[in-house]
Formats: structure tokens, C-alpha cells, sequence
């Protein structure tokens, strides 16, 4: 992986479900690191077998490991949010993810 290709600033989402200091319940998308990303649509035989699920808007985002992230993060990226659909450890050395996407209908968050 070549280091330079990390340049796009991507925030990681947690959803929380908490109670704050008046006992009122918190539900809201939760800011937990911003990091640099390769960021890239898929291309090829990966196109064509989202396609065939109907997932036109696969982002693929590879970043340097995190760890703890699972499926039920999201990632915002130039003013949208993405749900995590897979999270692949490349070659399990804890180095670098690569984390593929789809885009939240109608977010502008």
C-alpha cells in the first residue's frame, strides 16, 4: 500500500443509545475518529457483482487498522454517510482495512 493514496479525511460513526444527566434517552450517530482513506468506486468484476444485487453505490475505503470497527459503524465522507456492509483485515496483519460501503439514501449529513 503506498501511503500516498491515503488522502481523503473519512469519520467513523458509532450509533449510540445513552441516557444524559436529565434522564432523557440519547439516539444519535456518534463521531469516534477521523482518519486518512483510499477512497474508490468499484471497478471490474466487482462492479458487476454489486450490480447484481443492486448496490450501485459500493464505495470501497482502505485505511490503516482500527481496531473494534464492525458493520454497525458507518463512515461520513465529503458530507455523506456510508453504511459498512464488510470489513476485510487484509491478510489478518493489522495493518491496513479495507472497508466496503453503500451509500445512505438521502443523507446529507
Amino acid at each position: 500500500m503506498e501511503i500516498g493514496r491515503l488522502r481523503n479525511r473519512v469519520t467513523l460513526q458509532k450509533h449510540i443509545h445513552d441516557i444524559d444527566p436529565e434522564g432523557f434517552p440519547i439516539d444519535e450517530w456518534r463521531d469516534i475518529a477521523t482518519v486518512w482513506a483510499a477512497v474508490s468506486n468499484l471497478s471490474g468484476r466487482e462492479f458487476y457483482a454489486a450490480a447484481a444485487v443492486q448496490a450501485e453505490n459500493t464505495v470501497s475505503f482502505i485505511v490503516r487498522y482500527i481496531p473494534g470497527i464492525d458493520t454497525t459503524y458507518k463512515i461520513l465522507f465529503r458530507g455523506k454517510q456510508y453504511n459498512i456492509i464488510a470489513i476485510d483485515n487484509i491478510r489478518y496483519e493489522n495493518k491496513y482495512l479495507i472497508i466496503k460501503t453503500d451509500i445512505v439514501t438521502g443523507s446529507s449529513n
